[in-house]
């Protein structure tokens, strides 16, 4: 009997109890040490910084090549007749108001070409004559005209006389007090702001600056730099902002 008993212990000893039930088998997995997670940060900050800097330079990378094939690649045995400015500058957050009395910044000029001219709202006639050309340069571009706008930035609280106004029509005409514009416009030596024409770039970077005191003769060279950059940009740059 008491051999009997002590075979079925041990036969019930060998197997599953009843219910089926096993020891649960634990996993520990390791934590990561305090300078591995922080090497994994600096890699993961580091190629977050790459990939912003790859995506600006793809943005800009259209802007960069057109002046590069402009002054570079097309040297075409002349010289450009307009002052490259190095560094550009770019439009300034700064307030304006047009003729109406609407306030308007000038970083919302952005988009386009801009061949910018400066003046007093009473005009005199070289003024006249600075408006005349650029509204001539523009129309010479033929079907890229609408890639250039002419901007008339009036450096004082004088009335524009009314005889100007039809010729302003597709023209922006903003008024800027003239200590603003001496922080992002410049003259060449020995002339004034309003001598000149300036060009901006669509990223709203002043990039050129023609000769003062433009004439028939001479626009018709600033006409030159026109067309060349209109070319060297039509890759990238489209009409509209």
């Amino acid at each position: 009997m008491s051999g009997s008993k002590l075979s079925e212990d041990s036969s019930n000893a060998s197997r599953p109890d009843a219910a089926g039930d096993h020891l649960l088998g634990l996993t520990v997995y390791a934590m990561p040490e305090p300078g591995q997670a922080m090497a994994q940060e600096v890699r993961r900050t580091r190629m977050g910084r790459w990939k912003m800097i790859a995506v600006m330079l793809v943005c800009a990378a259209p802007v960069i090549a057109s002046y590069f094939t402009y002054y570079v690649i097309r040297p075409e045995g002349r010289r450009n007749f307009g002052e490259l400015i190095d560094p550009q500058r770019p439009l300034p957050d700064q307030a304006a108001t047009d003729l109406a009395g609407k306030t308007a910044n000038l970083r919302e000029l952005k988009g386009q070409w801009l061949l910018v001219s400066v003046g007093s709202g009473a005009c005199n006639d070289a003024c006249v004559q600075q408006l005349y050309l650029q509204r001539q340069l523009r129309e010479s571009l033929g079907k890229d005209k609408d890639r250039l706008d002419r901007v008339w930035l009036v450096d004082d609280e004088q009335p524009v006389a009314a005889d100007l106004l039809p010729g302003l029509k597709e023209a922006t005409v903003l008024r800027v007090p003239q200590a603003d514009l001496d922080r992002w416009l410049a003259p060449a030596a020995g002339h004034g702001l309003a001598e000149h024409l300036y060009l901006v770039d669509p990223l709203g970077n002043w990039m050129l600056r023609f000769p003062a005191n433009l004439d028939l003769a001479t626009a018709a060279k600033a006409k030159r730099d026109l067309e060349r950059l209109m070319r060297a940009s039509s890759s990238w740059d489209q009409a509209g902002r």
